[in-house]
């Protein structure tokens, strides 16, 4: 076989590598978005948190990287390379995995295991946004002269599947039980138990691909490359107008979407009066489209280009899919799987078009630091929408779900205002 050939053939069995550990990210962060209307009777947890301590829980993904270290990581990702730093950040990751399945688990008192649980989320979380960043700026080094939206796309697709394998698993892992039964603490453990095996998983090929990537691009060719990087360079990708209208694009359009999944469930069950497995499948909808779209869009992406247009046309199905979650008729599973539809279309076109697009806007030696500073303003609104979603969820116990999907509304709107705009200054 020639060295062109086996070359090609490393950069798939690199991307696999690559793909595990946030499959494993994926599924531990939703592992109890499909289950989420449990919190709604904290009576009957022994764990006892209710809706509102269920997202200060998740609000603690994005803490650490709001407060600055997703930027200060980002940098070390562009002067240490993604092989040191992305280890780092998987093991991390895992760590912050391993404290919550310790607090769950752990019989405190649900203040405590709470507190616990919460600064595990914070690592977990950290770890996670680090090691996507590592991922996506491995990913682009590796594809940079080939079909580089595909390969994102495709690893896209596959983490997503881990979010969808959550949303399957979970109500099966932790079965419906009647009003005066009581989930115990290893029930309701069990999503973190498996998340957590996911993710030792992905910590050993992670390992392989420190090892390929090491023969392909050895130390001298590594990252700290003589192009050095320098902080003045983060104040130019500051001070561009497509990069500010990207990341802003990224905080409401994923805020419209993740934040959603976090209460699924709570909003699903009673506006379309379904059973919980039901809505599982319903919103595991979302990730099993990108599985098979987000590929799709990404090759389109590279034959056709046009990346803002996809972009815009991503946030009109967003908004769409959310106007229908308020409005539509309730009791009626037919609207619920409609939305599903809508959102899953958007939520797999718009990442396809907008990731790929930031090496052509941003030089290569600060790639990693870019990537950083969208993921960070995106988790800025992440934790703000988690917590005013559980603050509703827990006040309007009637109308609630509805509160809630005229906020995802408004953060539509602003996202298709953003696309919009950034449609209008063109990537080029």
């Amino acid at each position: 076989m020639s060295s062109v050939k086996l070359r090609k053939y490393t950069c798939w069995i690199a991307l696999a590598c690559l793909v595990v550990p946030m499959f494993g990210s994926y599924f531990f962060d939703d592992m109890f978005s499909s289950i989420s209307n449990l919190f709604s009777n904290p009576a009957q947890l022994e764990l006892g948190w209710d809706a509102a301590a269920y997202g200060l829980y998740t609000s603690g993904y994005s803490v650490l990287c709001v407060f600055g270290g997703l930027i200060v990581c980002g940098i070390l990702l562009d002067k240490w390379g993604v092989r040191i730093t992305g280890s780092i950040f998987v093991g991390m990751m895992t760590a912050g995995a391993a404290l919550v399945l310790w607090a769950i688990t752990s019989g405190l008192a649900p203040d405590k295991s709470l507190t616990v649980a919460y600064i595990g989320c914070m690592f977990f979380g950290l770890g996670s946004e680090i090691a996507g960043v590592a991922v996506t700026r491995s990913i682009a080094r590796w594809f940079k002269d080939g079909p580089m939206a595909f390969a994102m796309g495709l690893q896209l697709a596959i983490a997503r599947l881990g979010t969808a394998f959550a949303l399957v698993m979970a109500p099966r892992l932790v079965p419906a039980k009647t009003c005066n039964a009581t989930y115990t603490l290893a029930e309701t453990a069990r999503p973190a138990t498996l998340g957590l095996g996911l993710l030792l998983l992905g910590c050993i090929l992670w390992a392989v691909f420190v090892a390929l990537d090491a023969k392909r691009f050895p130390a001298a060719k590594d990252d700290a490359r003589s192009d050095e990087f320098h902080f003045s360079d983060v104040l130019k990708v500051l001070t561009n107008k497509r990069f500010i209208l990207i990341s802003l694009l990224c905080v409401f359009f994923y805020s419209s979407i993740i934040a959603f999944k976090k209460f699924a469930g709570a909003i699903l069950v009673p506006r379309f009066d379904v059973p919980p497995e039901t809505a599982s499948w319903m919103v595991s909808m979302l990730p099993f489209a990108t599985v098979v779209f987000a590929p799709l869009f990404g090759i389109m992406v590279d034959k056709v280009g046009h990346a803002t247009r996809w972009m815009l046309v991503g946030s009109v199905l967003a908004l769409i899919a959310h106007l229908l979650l308020a409005f539509a008729p309730s009791g009626v599973p037919f609207w619920g799987y409609l939305a599903m539809v809508f959102l899953g279309f958007g939520y797999s076109l718009v990442p396809a078009a907008m990731w790929p697009s930031i090496p052509r806007i941003v030089p290569d030696k600060v790639l990693g630091t870019a990537y950083s500073l969208i993921y960070w303003i995106q988790n800025l609104g992440l934790m703000l929408f988690k917590m005013i979603a559980g603050v509703i969820l827990g006040k309007a116990a009637v109308n609630g779900p509805v509160h809630v999907e005229l906020m995802f509304v408004g953060v539509c709107i602003l996202a298709l205002l953003l696309s919009a705009d950034l449609h209008k200054v063109k990537l080029n």
